[in-house]
């Protein structure tokens, strides 16, 4: 069966983003480098944990993850990862603004979803087939996801940075009871893999 996998770069701290996002600072008032440095840096030490997060049948992001658009979509934004966006398969964004879907090269097709949570899940589970679903982020629909219980596992990349203020996944929040089932060091983050335990029935 397949299962829905929150992805997410995380500082010390918790911080998954920051805020004042533009197009000219993608996360914010937080760094590219406190985020992602362990991927632009040493990509091969970190090789299987790229391909792991690129290996979903289909995604689900926030529109902020998307991009930095507001409001009504004007002009014509295309994510920001260029002509050929590393997903390869169906991505569903989340959003209060209709639009029509964008084709891109290499098979990433981005549709964007006005009806919530549950039914850009239902479709990603539709498009990846036996496959697993990624939750790409960001920090707010991740929250949502797992305050909604429909997260599986958690596959996440601590960096060893402080940010101090930004957008926390976790905050506010239930207790999650979660099962550790992987964990790997490395020189610039540690991997975690937790399975998300559900609450026993009666």
């Amino acid at each position: 069966m397949s299962l829905v996998i929150a992805t997410m770069s995380l500082t010390l701290d918790g911080v998954g983003a920051g805020r004042n996002q533009t197009q000219e600072r993608p996360f914010g008032d937080v760094s590219e480098h406190a985020l992602h440095r362990w991927m632009n840096e040493t990509p091969d030490e970190n090789r299987a944990e790229m391909d792991a997060i690129v290996s979903a049948g289909a995604y689900i992001m926030g529109r902020n993850m998307f991009g930095p658009v507001r409001g009504e979509w004007t002009g014509d934004w295309r994510g920001w990862w260029g002509p050929n966006p590393p997903y390869h398969t169906p991505v569903f964004v989340l959003t209060h603004h209709p639009r029509e879907s964008i084709e891109m090269e290499g098979g990433t097709t981005f549709h964007f979803v006005t009806d919530g949570i549950h039914s850009a899940l239902e479709r990603a589970r539709d498009a990846a087939g036996d496959r697993n679903v990624h939750i790409a982020g960001g920090p707010s629909t991740l929250h949502d996801y797992l305050a909604a219980g429909l997260v599986d596992e958690l596959m996440l990349q601590i960096s060893p940075s402080i940010a101090g203020d930004g957008l926390r996944p976790f905050a506010g929040l239930e207790p999650l009871d979660l099962e550790q089932v992987a964990v790997r060091p490395v020189s610039l983050a540690t991997h975690v893999r937790y399975r998300v335990r559900r609450p026993e029935a009666g």
